[in-house]
């Protein structure tokens, strides 16, 4: 609740307080409390506020404390129109956070077969691999996600990958005892 009350207020600050201030010669907030703005914003799906802020020169690719950039962030909270306004803008939709976790791995993660399609579109490595080796194909399968693990297959996903564990998305389904999305993926492999 506590979190919950802050992102409103840097929020309400941000919707109302903020467009003058960044433009104003004696601006009112801190670097850390503007930053806390931006990601906040992103997280909520404020493309309005993000404007303001990248027009007023905040960094389209800073990253938060997790390593996670606007773009991440809107991604991963489901927010298209965000997600959208982001990448026309240049964002690095290949980004990853400071685990190597990619915004498509966050849709799967998620389970937003939408934004999984979407963020397929955007050119990025199908098989970008994270800290521990895992593929976005790896966690739809993990999570039972069988359209993201379609999508991903028909855009070259590749099933053989192991991960620093020695798993391949299949072997990852097998330990959650997922047989249909074994089948899925064996099917597919033929």
């Amino acid at each position: 609740m506590k979190h919950f009350k802050a992102v409103l207020a840097a929020v309400f600050l941000a919707a109302f307080v903020l467009p003058m201030a960044v433009k104003a010669e004696n601006q009112s907030f801190t670097p850390e409390q503007i930053s806390a703005i931006y990601f906040d914003a992103a997280r909520s799906g404020r493309s309005d506020i993000l404007t303001e802020l990248l027009d007023a020169g905040a960094d389209m690719e800073a990253r938060n404390e997790a390593g996670y950039t606007a773009f991440v962030l809107a991604a991963y909270n489901g927010h298209m129109d965000t997600v959208e306004f982001l990448s026309q803008r240049g964002a690095d939709a290949c980004s990853s956070d400071h685990r190597g976790n990619t915004a498509q791995m966050g849709a799967a993660f998620k389970g937003d077969d939408r934004m999984a399609a979407r963020l397929l579109t955007t050119g990025c490595d199908v098989n970008a691999t994270n800290a521990s080796g895992q593929t976005a194909l790896m966690m739809a399968a993990l999570f039972g996600r069988s359209k993201q693990v379609d999508l991903l297959l028909a855009k070259g996903a590749d099933r053989a990958i192991r991960d620093a564990a020695g798993n391949t998305a299949i072997g990852l389904a097998e330990q959650q005892g997922n047989t249909l999305m074994v089948a899925r993926l064996q099917r597919r492999e033929k």
